[in-house]
């Protein structure tokens, strides 16, 4: 009961997190909303018994692609300079 009651917030704010990343102007809190999403991915998988695609996920998704995405948006212009 409680592990359903988990996994369904979890799921609710992986989506919520989600749209937050499609709507957000900034490129940073884009990155940032993204990072999250993947590490509440991870979350998931190790919920669901699958502890070696969370630990997977957790590196991959959630710490390397979010630091190469940060990389990139140094590279481009913030929306705070523009003004």
């Amino acid at each position: 009961m409680i592990f359903e009651m988990a996994n369904t917030i979890i799921l609710i704010i992986i989506i919520l997190t989600s749209i937050l990343a499609v709507k957000f102007k900034d490129l940073l809190a884009s990155v940032i909303a993204l990072g999250l999403v993947s590490l509440l991915l991870s979350l998931e998988f190790y919920i669901l018994q699958a502890p070696d695609v969370a630990i997977a996920e957790a590196g991959v998704g959630a710490a390397l692609t979010t630091a190469i995405y940060v990389f990139a948006v140094r590279g481009t212009q913030r929306l705070e300079e523009e003004e």
